[in-house]
């Protein structure tokens, strides 16, 4: 992306984390909480745009250690501050996606939940989280499906942002899907998300 998408993309966002309510709520994202028993016990986790940190936050609270990137400085300072009402603490990394290191076999599990990219934009940061993930790690994936568009719910105005699992599929190269589900759920994550969506759901580990 071209440094003024990036910039519009930043203040987009500092703009929706500037008021003292959570935009997204502080609760996890159901699917990840429901995945969570199958991760190693204290391994390290990346949350990408985790916004507020909810699932960041969560993700501490259960004992594992937590590092969140996002673009929007206010939602990585909310995210600090909730932790520390929780009495955890977090790693928080200022960075653009499309283009940030995410490092070699760093990771224990990588979480992606409702980041709406570009095709091509996705399509390179999930290679790369392929490659940052140890051996047998996993990828966690929640997003807005293409039926999503019009229906008012949440998820991005832009249907070409809303995500296909025949995309998804070519993504992940080598790795196991351990869950793979399309279809209608209700989704409550504060204002934003509010509603029965369509969402795309991935669980896939990273071969050993």
């Amino acid at each position: 992306m071209s440094a003024a998408s990036i910039d519009k993309l930043s203040a987009f966002w500092n703009q929706r984390y500037a008021a003292e309510e959570f935009a997204y709520g502080i609760e996890p994202n159901d699917f990840l909480v429901s995945v969570t028993p199958q991760f190693v016990p204290g391994g390290s986790v990346l949350c990408l745009a985790d916004g507020e940190g909810r699932n960041g936050v969560w993700l501490a609270r259960q004992g594992f250690p937590v590092t969140s990137i996002d673009i929007a400085e206010r939602g990585l300072d909310k995210a600090s501050a909730l932790a520390t009402r929780n009495g955890v603490s977090i790693q928080t990394r200022h960075a653009d996606l499309a283009s940030c290191d995410l490092g070699i076999e760093a990771w224990d599990v990588i979480i992606s939940i409702f980041l709406h990219l570009p095709k091509r934009v996705r399509q390179d940061l999930h290679r790369r989280c392929v490659a940052a993930l140890r051996p047998g790690g996993l990828m966690v994936f929640e997003a807005y499906g293409t039926g999503q568009a019009g229906r008012g719910t949440g998820g991005p105005p832009e249907p070409q942002l809303l995500a296909a699992i025949e995309d998804l599929e070519q993504e992940f190269p080598g790795c196991q899907w351990l869950n793979r589900h399309v279809g209608l759920r209700e989704v409550h994550e504060g204002r934003h998300h509010d509603g029965i969506g369509e969402v795309v759901q991935v669980l896939a580990q990273k071969p050993v």
